[in-house]
């Protein structure tokens, strides 16, 4: 205990320090444990913001023993350096700068210190450049000069110099955003440039006489933070380019770091040295082919070398596709140049090999932008003749008729990247099976993950090079098609590969050429799924046909028995329950139904009834094996081909059919309920009740309005078994306690309340009558929802209350105006105190609570002023709120909410009362945000709205005083001078260190 009553003294700056005890109190809060621990972190955090504990960093950094305790130290003088430099004496601030100086030259003189000591250095050299950009240039002109002159005096020092000058680049030109003012990081890059031409003599000295490997990599390192920024002569004029490739690029050591200066170089924009472009490359593809020959297999090198190996792989591709992608056509116009073009090429179509998917998205982008080029160039395909494919659609030419010569150029390798990109087609998209918060199994399909990103730029990049010669592109698919069929290349993976690859060029052809070469593979793989014995190989190669299919809707829209054909196959495969093939089958269905909806509607030739007939005849017997949340992609599938039926009877007498079967189920529950209500405690029966809202909500979301004739036939049952679940969780809550809602009877019981929020929020959204809305659905909806929403236990209360009302209002706008003030009484208080004890807790209620009141700012902003005043002070409070939180929704939602508040006001009669009440209240909250660092996301809209509050005070928009003449003693004040003055003093409390 000893330490715990010691300690305090180092808070005494009356004495000496005692390095020792430091030292002991620095070890006891990283190795200590308990209230030992607790009292060293409260010690050191006081000193650490005592004003004046930056005057004892000299004495810890000489005689502190513990490297820990160092480092401390080093805290304190970053936070002075960057919070109260320009406020110190200018002596003290000399004294400090010649302390770090010479701290940082008695370390890095020492060879051994730079190894053995290498993150104190490395701190010691960020504290200097700290302290550089406050007194460079104009306090200290000859630091680039000082830093030179001793770089010359031993080796050591140097490395550690170039080490200051690379930090001192990053700060400068790469970090400043956001650090400094734009002013200032102006001035230090134009000091740098200005000064340059003695530390490139420097870098050049080293990289020619130096032997220190250390010191030349440092070298080359900090010269690769120069080359995007130093005056282009010293790059082009001088002998550096040939130095690098020379002197480093085939040195084992420094190939990495070289080729990454030669690949910045490559980056540049300056059409004055297309010469010098041209050499560097040719220089640089012939030091490649001795290093790394032609004919290597490098997919098998990268997989099989070492890091700095794979390093330079990856590196390599990027110069490539830089320097192609910014210079490529230098060498596209000399013909003594296009060997050395068709070399790089030859190697990046290596390099695409590599089975490293960073590497591969680096090649990717290139061949994207290449085949994009040549396409935009000259759009028609080769292979479609001369004049617009339009006229000779199907009619193919002889292969080489009228090609571009520039195109001519990269056949053979454009040959080569379709056949690249059909034999590594990544996943369409991605299906996670997940478990949801109420405890069920569904499957989410992803919206950008990297693999469907990938998906869409290999997709784009083999239509581009479908369109420049769609024979090749055929030509490759039929030949890896025989070899899937034949067996030399078959398995599940080149299988999917394949077929994603020819799905994904849907449209990319001639309609007549499309048809025939789909014919072509359906055909083979209808064969090998034949041929191929064993249920997983025919659900897989089953599960392809109908991907293929399903990616191309035009031709089923012309060929209407083969769309029956594969429609009917589909719900063949519902029954089958090998993995995954039922998913598929109701995947491709929902697919088809939103391309070809109209064709399931009319009544096509040969046919005795339009085709949704005889699904919904069928319903009962093409489910019957399905799992319930495939029944629901199912039902929203048929839900789309409802909807294109344009005749209002025909499309009600196929929603009443459609919905029979869940309707008969729901009827029999609610009569049960209607004799017995316990019956709605039993665990199948709730569950029963949210899959048919479920299936409801499907329906309702691809038929829209039209759905009401479903919707209202349920209506008012599915609200009354919303009260009564309500009530039964919350008694459930009331005799258990809130652990109950994790129990599986009551989250079945959530579920069916969340169904019928989402079904009547989903139908809202998509109504067309907002009179009748207001009339017949809404009153009974508030009615159930609101006072239970209010009397619940805040476990139980559901987020997606707020988002219904949220919708509602944005929906149905001025014609819910009178009901507002009835939703603001019943969720707004009792929300508000679940949320403003923190800025985390109930995200989902949070936000939704906000959007809530965005909704009705934007639509309903005069129900506020029904409201009785001390419930708009808390509508005002909560707008605040928003602006606090570190949840980038909320803060943006309360923003948002502000701005259109504040134009809102600007129009009303009571604008002047508000600002008295409000302004200043606001303009200190806005401040307080906009000078927080954790809220610079949402800066532009903080300036908005400060914009927006000065004007009103500058242009006289506010008349009323905002202070209060009885406490202002000067006769002449008027709001702008009050502002100023409340803004300087605002400030001045907020930074005390800038008085």
């Amino acid at each position: 205990m000893a330490l715990v009553d010691h300690a305090v003294r180092l808070l005494d700056f009356g004495g000496k320090l005692d390095i020792n005890l430091l030292d002991r109190v620095v070890g006891a809060l990283y190795n200590g444990a308990g209230e030992e621990q607790q009292v060293a972190q409260r010690v050191l955090t006081e000193l650490k913001e005592h004003p004046d504990s930056w005057t004892r960093v000299d004495t810890i950094l000489e005689y502190a023993a513990s490297m820990e305790t160092k480092y401390y130290a080093l805290q304190i003088l970053e936070v002075v350096i960057k919070t109260r430099w320009k406020v110190l004496p200018r002596e003290q601030c000399e004294g400090i700068k010649k302390f770090i100086v010479g701290l940082v030259i008695k370390i890095s003189s020492a060879p051994e210190n730079l190894h053995q000591q290498r993150v104190y250095v490395g701190k010691l050299n960020m504290i200097l450049v700290q302290i550089l950009k406050h007194e460079w240039p104009r306090n200290w002109p000859t630091f680039i000069s000082d830093i030179v002159g001793a770089s010359k005096t031993s080796e050591s020092l140097c490395q550690n110099n170039m080490a200051i000058l690379k930090l001192l680049s990053e700060e400068v030109f790469d970090f400043s955003t956001g650090q400094m003012t734009q002013l200032k990081a102006k001035h230090l890059r134009d000091s740098m440039n200005s000064e340059f031409s003695q530390v490139f003599q420097l870098c050049s000295y080293v990289m020619e006489n130096s032997q220190s490997v250390n010191l030349v990599m440092v070298t080359l390192e900090t010269l690769l933070r120069f080359l995007n920024w130093i005056p282009l002569g010293y790059i082009f004029e001088t002998k550096l380019v040939t130095t690098l490739i020379y002197k480093f690029l085939n040195v084992p050591v420094f190939r990495n770091v070289t080729l990454k200066c030669i690949n910045e170089i490559a980056g540049i924009d300056a059409e004055q040295y297309h010469e010098q472009f041209v050499v560097m490359f040719t220089l640089t593809v012939t030091q490649l082919k001795q290093m790394l020959p032609m004919t290597t297999n490098i997919r098998d090198a990268y997989r099989n070398g070492r890091d700095d190996e794979q390093n330079f792989i990856q590196n390599l591709s990027l110069f490539l596709c830089t320097f192609l992608k910014a210079h490529g056509i230098l060498l596209e116009q000399k013909a003594e140049l296009q060997q050395t073009l068709l070399e790089s090429l030859h190697y990046l179509v290596l390099i695409s090999e590599v089975e490293e998917t960073e590497i591969f998205k680096i090649c990717l982008e290139y061949w994207n932008s290449l085949a994009s080029d040549l396409y935009r160039e000259s759009p028609f395909s080769t292979t479609s003749g001369p004049s617009s494919p339009l006229l000779v659609a199907g009619v193919s030419q002889p292969h080489s008729v009228n090609i571009p010569p520039r195109r001519q150029l990269y056949l053979a390798v454009l040959s080569k990247v379709r056949l690249l990109m059909i034999s590594r087609m990544a996943k369409p998209e991605e299906v996670l099976v997940v478990e949801n918060d109420q405890g069920e199994v569904v499957r989410e399909f992803m919206k950008d993950t990297d693999a469907i990103n990938m998906y869409k730029n290999m997709r784009e990049t083999l239509v581009y090079l479908t369109h420049l010669d769609y024979v090749d592109t055929e030509h490759i698919m039929t030949e890896k098609l025989q070899a899937q069929v034949s067996g030399v290349e078959w398995s599940w993976k080149n299988l999917n590969t394949l077929c994603w690859a020819i799905g994904s060029i849907s449209g990319a052809m001639h309609e007549e050429d499309e048809k025939r070469f789909l014919v072509t593979v359906i055909k083979d793989l209808l064969g090998l799924c034949e041929m191929k014995r064993g249920k997983d190989n025919k659900a897989i190669i089953a599960s392809n046909i109908m991907y293929i299919v399903g990616q191309y809707p035009r031709f089923l829209r012309a060929h209407w028995k083969f769309l029956k054909t594969v429609v009917n196959k589909l719900f063949e495969f519902m029954h089958e329950t090998h993995d995954g093939v039922q998913d598929m089958a109701c995947d491709t269905f929902i697919k088809i139904s939103q391309k070809c909806k109209r064709h399931f509607v009319v009544l096509q030739v040969g046919e005795v009834m339009p085709f949704i007939e005889e699904i919904l005849n069928n319903i009962s017997a093409i489910i019957c094996d399905l799992q319930p949340q495939q029944v629901h992609t199912f039902y929203e599938a048929v839900g789309y081909m409802i909807n294109a039926q344009t005749d209002g009877m025909a499309r009600e007498r196929l929603i009443e059919k459609y919905m029979s079967l869940p309707n008969q189920i729901w009827d029999g529950v609610i009569a049960a309920a209607t004799k017995n209500v316990e019956v709605l405690k039993d665990h199948e029966t709730v569950k029963q009740l949210g899959n048919i809202l479920k299936t409801n909500v499907r329906g309702c979301k691809a038929i829209g309005h039209p759905f009401v004739v479903q919707l209202g036939r349920i209506y008012l049952d599915m609200l009354n078994v919303y009260k009564v679940l309500s009530e039964n969780i919350s008694a459930a809550v009331a005799s258990a306690g809130a652990v109950v809602t994790k129990t599986p009877l009551v989250r079945a019981m959530r579920t069916v309340k969340k169904e019928a929020l989402k079904l009547i929020s989903t139908w809202v959204e998509r109504s067309n009558d907002p009179k009748m809305v207001c009339e017949s659905f809404i009153p009974p909806l508030l009615d159930a929802v609101l006072g239970d929403y209010q009397r619940n236990v805040p476990v139980a209360r559901e987020p997606e209350v707020l988002s219904t009302m949220a919708t509602t209002v944005n929906k149905l706008e001025d014609n819910i105006f009178g009901e507002v003030p009835h939703i603001l009484d019943a969720v707004f208080e009792c929300t508000l105190s679940m949320i403003n004890k923190d800025l985390e807790e109930y995200p989902e209620h949070r936000t939704n609570f906000f959007v809530l009141l965005q909704a009705i700012t934007s639509h309903c902003f005069e129900a506020f002023l029904q409201i009785p005043p001390q419930q708009f002070k808390l509508v005002m409070d909560s707008i605040i709120w928003a602006l606090k939180h570190t949840m980038r929704n909320v803060a943006d939602t309360g923003l948002s909410i502000l701005h259109t508040l504040l134009m809102r006001v600007r129009m009303l009669d009571a604008d002047q009362s508000f600002y008295q009440t409000y302004y200043l209240e606001l303009l200190q909250h806005v401040f307080s945000v906009a000078t927080d660092t954790s809220h610079t996301a949402g800066l532009t809209m903080h300036a908005t709205i400060l914009c927006h509050m000065f004007q009103l005070v500058e242009n006289g928009g506010i008349v009323a005083p905002l202070f209060s003449p009885a406490q202002v003693t000067d006769p002449s004040m008027t709001n702008q001078l009050f502002v100023h003055q409340y803004l300087q003093q605002l400030l001045k409390q907020a930074f005390p260190h800038l008085q």
